[in-house]
């Protein structure tokens, strides 16, 4: 039975701790937030401990789940990792690489646990496609939401893009060659809009769209591969699924030699998938894959390297944007100057 705690139970960490109460093989021991009065209200809820410093929680504990803000991820997971516990982090792994880089030590070095919570590797349209998905050339992803205070101490690039750079790297099995990017602030000092351009040693290219300013909420990923093209609707939790008829090599001759009318659709198989119907829903799956890692002794599905991997692309991308944004208000300075 793995004795668990959740540090920061703000908007995601109540939720980490009501379905740690609900696991099996798991006990969840308490919480603690900076917040003391948050934290006494989530603890009354699951029946438990509200702890006054995160210090004394990790002394009741075997393993913790850090749901804080980013900036203090790096913190509370070496104190965790120093002292031989298990640790799940919300995503990014931290906010800075070699803070990341020192974790995945760390946690190696004390044969600790370390997850990072990289929720989208467990989302039902992903686990309902992945087997479909093999060797794509052309990925593209829109991720856009309203603005909301949540998450905008960091990048949007750190906040929203990379969750589909831990997804296209899952799926692309080439190292990384060049990334270019380009963004903007609107709303905040940091980087609200994002896009990037990632090309990799295979040939294939991935074009990545996130903001936190748009008007709607829209969660989408397409892969384009040699013979399907397979789009992934995360707000509809639904796949559809084009591939290649068998009968476009007996049409194809005549079509491209103008001899024939023809349906487009006749070229293609199409395949519907909807996974809104699935028994657990995604954050469940992901904390029970952390609770059975430990119980089982295997290696969590998203580890801490899968997070410095995804952290350290995502790293590239803000600094070339927000290079680009310092010279643009050097120009503009240097221009009104003159």
């Amino acid at each position: 039975m793995v004795k668990v705690g959740v540090a920061g139970v703000g908007h995601l960490g109540q939720h980490h701790a009501r379905i740690f109460n609900s696991i099996k093989n798991c006990e969840l021991v308490g919480v603690y937030d900076r917040d003391a009065e948050r934290a006494a209200l989530i603890a009354e809820k699951n029946n438990v401990k509200a702890f006054n410093s995160f210090e004394e929680l990790l002394s009741k504990i075997d393993a913790v789940d850090i749901a804080a803000t980013t900036t203090v991820h790096y913190e509370l997971a070496k104190i965790a990792l120093e002292q031989h516990k298990h640790v799940f982090i919300e995503k990014p792994i931290t906010s800075e690489l070699w803070q990341a880089n020192e974790l995945c030590e760390l946690a190696e070095k004390n044969n600790c646990k370390l997850q990072i919570g990289h929720i989208e590797r467990f989302n039902p349209v992903v686990l309902e496609v992945a087997d479909e998905i093999d060797s794509p050339m052309f990925i593209e992803s829109h991720r856009l939401a309203p603005f909301t205070p949540r998450g905008s101490d960091v990048p949007v690039v750190l906040d929203l893009m990379i969750h589909d750079i831990d997804l296209i790297l899952t799926f692309v099995k080439s190292d990384l060659l060049n990334v270019h990017a380009s963004g903007v602030s609107i709303l905040t000092p940091s980087i609200d809009i994002a896009n990037a351009r990632l090309e990799f040693a295979n040939g294939a290219i991935a074009n990545v769209t996130s903001s936190r300013v748009s008007m709607k909420r829209e969660r989408k990923l397409r892969f384009f591969q040699k013979d399907a093209y397979i789009s992934m609707d995360f707000n509809e939790k639904k796949v559809n699924i084009l591939r290649k008829s068998p009968r476009i090599y007996e049409l194809l001759p005549a079509i491209l030699a103008g001899k024939s009318d023809f349906d487009p659709s006749e070229l293609v198989d199409t395949k519907t998938i909807d996974a809104s119907d699935y028994s657990k829903d995604a954050l469940t799956m992901e904390l029970e894959s952390f609770v059975n890692s430990i119980n089982n002794n295997t290696e969590p599905k998203v580890d801490g390297k899968a997070g410095t991997r995804a952290l350290k692309i995502a790293t590239e991308i803000v600094n070339q944007i927000t290079s680009k944004m310092d010279k643009f208000k050097q120009d503009k300075a240097f221009a009104s100057f003159i």
